[in-house]
């Protein structure tokens, strides 16, 4: 055997080894990482393109608007995601501040959107957990009553 294919061989079962060692898990994602997922999520968000919104959920991905019960898998956030999409006409999610606590990304910001005709501004924190550059889970804390009165244009 080449001393060069020896040399290759040595260090695919050295990667091999040292990916068995750490439990086949990958690598934890910086803190940089993390926000630049969040805000990629956002981007894809506020351009309306809700395939790369969809695809950047782990599948077991999970998105809860704390006033609901959660979304499940990717499949399910997928479904819900259309039929949001079929009434958004504009979304900008506004960041006000976002950080990390805790291993977790802390998103302030203001959702100003057009859905059905109706103009909405809502403010929203955001919880977000990211593993391998997906979103594992985002969670969301608003007034609902305030959301629901903007998508339906019933103004108190």
């Amino acid at each position: 055997m080449s001393k060069t294919l020896s040399k290759l061989l040595a260090t695919i079962f050295f990667c091999a080894s040292l990916f068995s060692f750490s439990g086949g898990a990958a690598m934890a994602d910086t803190d940089a990482q993390k926000i630049d997922a969040v805000k990629q999520m956002f981007d894809a968000w506020n351009k309306l393109d809700w395939e790369r919104a969809i695809n950047m959920f782990a599948e077991d991905g999970v998105l809860h608007s704390v006033m609901q019960d959660p979304i499940n898998g990717r499949k399910a956030i997928a479904e819900r995601l259309h039929i949001l999409a079929k009434g958004t006409e504009k979304l900008q999610l506004q960041v006000k501040n976002m950080g990390i606590i805790n291993g977790l990304v802390f998103v302030e910001r203001v959702d100003d959107f057009v859905f059905n005709g109706n103009h909405g501004r809502v403010p929203v924190v955001g919880v977000l957990k990211v593993e391998g550059g997906k979103i594992k889970e985002w969670r969301e804390y608003y007034d609902r009553h305030q959301l629901e009165s903007s998508l339906t244009g019933k103004k108190e």
